[in-house]
């Protein structure tokens, strides 16, 4: 399994190296995220699930937060998309 270890970052850094390593991503693929700053310990999570990710904690203390992720299948539609019927 891939790892993308993000603790040497602080907030905003760690989420856009998450988006970028996500643009790659493939369907069904899974990702160990290793997080240190206290900010992207509370945002990321919340951000893969509002995208519809499945992520699931492993291990957490009070200085770092080990989380799976597995890609979802299409990215959820945007509110408001002009695309959309």
């Amino acid at each position: 399994m891939e790892q993308l270890d993000l603790t040497p970052w602080r907030c905003p850094e760690p989420l856009i190296r998450l988006k970028l390593w996500l643009r790659q991503a493939r369907p069904g693929q899974s990702l160990l995220i290793l997080l240190g700053d206290p900010g992207s310990r509370q945002d990321i999570p919340a951000y893969l699930r509002r995208q519809g990710h499945d992520v699931r904690p492993l291990e957490e203390s009070t200085t770092r937060l080990s989380l799976l992720l597995v890609v979802a299948g299409m990215p959820p539609p945007a509110s408001g998309d002009a695309s959309l019927p």
